[in-house]
């Protein structure tokens, strides 16, 4: 890549993570010429990424002219986004900046095959790809298991009937093919993806060192994002938080143990611990937050419940916050649920937890983003498009 290319590529990126909304504010974040950043602005507008607005109402730049605005081009391209969980899947096209410019649901059953629900989910996001009439230009996947690297393989889906081992990137590229769209394709971990979002485009923005916590309908996952990037270990299976014990004496977990945060924190545990029976066809997941949102305050056995996962989940983030030191934690899911109801009293738990929390509390947050996971799907596919926008496009 020609250092042009790189320039190109700096500059969309600052827009893309809404750090340069000027042109003056471009040149200080390049380093470089007002006359550079015209170019770079010049070109990255003739490619369809952003757009320039000339009229005064900008911070002045240096010589007292007012800057050009700059903004997402509202009409260019987008990328193709999807994510499967227990029981279907969710589609979204994505633009720059994180925006979730169409999206739609699936319920189905998610069987073998990965190639039945990523059809589905394919076409489904077709349909908005056409109905939108944007050009495409890479499509990412979020799935409930680690994504082995290089390979793209579903390496524990431990909540869905895949195979371990399971193609899922193979799977998802055949059917993008299928459908007519001319992309390249990513998969990751919705977890994993679902922190990237966080990092870049909601509660995580600014961390150096952030830690996100997050339950779907059953299990827990977690990732850690360092200095913007995440950290997912040698072959891309790190973070498995979800199997730390903190209950040895516990529930059953799917991988052979007892007691792990996986089964001791999620929803299914939460409604176990209240005495409630899951109500068939409706997701787990919105079955405990609308729980504690109804009957948290005046039922005590839901209040007894939420402070029995708030306390597994305390013992399991106090450990990681021992080992991993990060600036923030960011909470999703049931998580961030349970942290509205008492923020004080999960925070000092995790602290008395914590050999670094006891001197200096470490910031719990809750995620801000309705879509996490499709959104970091969506930061893979548009990464090719950051680094380079000029090679990739041009």
């Amino acid at each position: 890549m020609t250092r042009g290319h790189a320039v190109l590529g700096r500059a969309l990126t600052a827009v893309h993570l809404g750090q340069a909304r000027t042109r003056s504010r471009l040149t200080a974040e390049l380093g470089v010429t007002r006359g550079t950043t015209g170019a770079v602005t010049a070109e990255l507008a003739a490619l369809g990424l952003i757009s320039v607005d000339t009229r005064s109402g900008g911070p002045a730049a240096t010589q007292g002219r007012p800057s050009h605005r700059l903004a997402i081009d509202p009409h260019g391209p987008v990328v193709l986004a999807a994510q499967v969980h227990v029981d279907g899947f969710r589609v979204a096209i994505v633009g720059l900046g994180g925006e979730v410019v169409a999206t739609t649901a699936g319920r189905r059953d998610v069987p073998a095959d990965p190639a039945d629900v990523l059809g589905a989910a394919v076409d489904a996001g077709n349909d908005l790809l056409r109905a939108s009439g944007r050009h495409c230009v890479g499509a990412g996947l979020a799935v409930p298991s680690a994504v082995a690297e290089p390979d793209g393989t579903a390496l524990n889906p431990l909540h869905v009937a895949w195979p371990v081992g399971a193609p899922v990137r193979a799977a998802f590229a055949e059917q993008v093919a299928r459908a007519g769209i001319d992309a390249p394709c990513f998969v990751g971990n919705d977890v994993n993806l679902g922190a990237l979002a966080e990092h870049r485009h909601g509660a995580g923005r600014g961390a150096t060192h952030l830690l996100v916590i997050a339950t779907g309908h059953r299990g827990v996952g977690g990732a850690f994002v360092v200095g913007g990037r995440l950290y997912t270990g040698s072959s891309g299976l790190s973070m498995e938080v979800g199997h730390l014990t903190v209950n040895p004496e516990g529930r059953p977990c799917h991988c052979g143990n007892r007691g792990c945060l996986d089964v001791e924190a999620d929803p299914p545990a939460l409604l176990e611990a209240a005495g409630r029976v899951p109500v068939p066809d409706v997701p787990l997941l919105r079955q405990a937050t609308d729980l504690l949102r109804a009957e948290h305050a005046t039922d005590p056995r839901v209040r007894a419940a939420a402070d029995t996962v708030v306390e597994r989940l305390a013992t399991g983030l106090g450990g990681l916050v021992n080992v991993l030191n990060p600036d923030r934690v960011v909470l999703g899911g049931l998580h961030r649920h349970l942290l509205d109801l008492d923020p004080d009293r999960l925070t000092a738990l995790v602290a008395d937890r914590s050999l670094w929390g006891r001197g200096r509390g470490v910031p719990l947050v809750g995620s801000t983003l309705a879509h996490g996971s499709l959104v970091g799907a969506a930061e893979l596919a548009w990464q090719p498009v950051l680094d380079d926008p000029l090679g990739v496009l041009g």
